[in-house]
């Protein structure tokens, strides 16, 4: 089956990447639009050899559209996304607006991918970026000792903010360069160039940011255990791309570090490497272009009886956002899930 696609949010960076990987992964599709709001529609944008106007995203844009991968803001999301649903097409939708909804699956491939057999809404929901990365590798741990408490540091790149993030960053970058003063801070929440930023999201509950609290609830959900306890804290680094995380995870079951290595090495979507002699650890630099997972620095933890430290580096625009999405759909495609017209 070859679906009609709309992208949705085409011309931003998430977009941008999302036209990537449908082209690099010969995603097959009958035909395909490109919708973005008012400011960005009309303009004229390459995909695959043709030349394509961006359309404004309205409810009109959806019929006949039987997939639509979609990267808006949330209060664009609640608004559309619904609309492109009742039009019939199944709405990959890269938001935060409805990833707790009980009616929507969150979903990563390589972790949960049955659960696309029942989409009650029309939408399926993309995961958080530090949260798909955090659950490909925790998925074949989980599976071979049962994980009771997952303790995670983050260290997210400035593309998280999109291309406003990576412009101030560069910005701050040159200036401090050349000597000058650092501009005025607008994406972050304070000059990331030489620095830290451990309160760089929304704030929560119980002093917690919304990313953290995405990460404890989306964990839960996406591997389906509400058992699993998990402390992150979140952090952005001066990274372009590629977010990083410091794992502790506490087992049921004795889990040896070799029995992890072989796990992880067979694992789908995940690359292993794991030599700290050699240096070969993962980097944020290894990851950046590629849709895999890096997990090195196994190691066992003293402190509790069945432990294991770990440390996962994976793109946060690709595996963490349009690849994840992208492999929805193709998850849909190939198993012949989406609705019949």
């Amino acid at each position: 089956m070859e679906p009609s696609v709309a992208v949705v949010g085409a011309t931003g960076a998430v977009g941008e990447i999302m036209r990537q990987v449908l082209t690099e992964r010969k995603f097959p599709y009958r035909n395909i639009k490109f919708l973005a709001s008012e400011r960005s529609a009309g303009k004229s944008l390459t995909f695959q050899g043709r030349t394509y106007t961006v359309e404004p995203i309205q409810p009109a844009a959806f019929v006949g559209v039987e997939v639509v991968l979609s990267s808006t803001p949330a209060s664009v999301s609640r608004e559309y996304s619904p609309q492109a649903a009742q039009a019939g097409a199944v709405v990959i939708d890269n938001s935060s607006a409805w990833r707790m909804d009980p009616q929507v699956p969150l979903v990563v491939p390589e972790v949960n991918a049955d659960a696309l057999r029942s989409i009650p809404k029309g939408i399926v929901a993309n995961p958080n970026c530090s949260t798909i990365q955090l659950v490909v590798a925790l998925k074949p741990l989980h599976d071979l000792a049962k994980i009771r408490r997952v303790v995670v540091s983050t260290y997210q790149a400035s593309s998280g903010k999109g291309a406003t993030g990576l412009t101030e960053l560069d910005a701050q970058v040159s200036a401090l360069g050349q000597k000058q003063p650092v501009p005025p801070v607008k994406a972050h929440a304070g000059q990331l160039a030489l620095n830290v930023l451990p309160h760089d999201w929304k704030p929560g509950a119980d002093g917690y940011t919304e990313e953290e609290w995405k990460m404890i609830n989306e964990t839960k959900k996406i591997m389906g255990d509400d058992s699993i306890l998990v402390s992150p804290t979140t952090a952005r680094v001066a990274v372009r791309i590629g977010h990083s995380e410091a794992v502790n995870l506490e087992f049921e079951r004795p889990i040896s570090v070799e029995q992890a290595r072989e796990a992880l090495r067979q694992a789908p979507g995940v690359v292993l490497l794991d030599d700290l002699a050699a240096g070969q650890v993962p980097q944020p630099l290894h990851c950046q272009g590629r849709d895999e997972v890096f997990v090195g620095r196994i190691r066992r933890d003293p402190t509790v009886p069945h432990g294991l430290n770990l440390w996962v580096v994976a793109d946060n625009l690709r595996k963490g956002a349009a690849t994840n999405a992208v492999q929805i759909a193709e998850v849909l495609v190939q198993r012949g899930w989406l609705p019949k017209r």
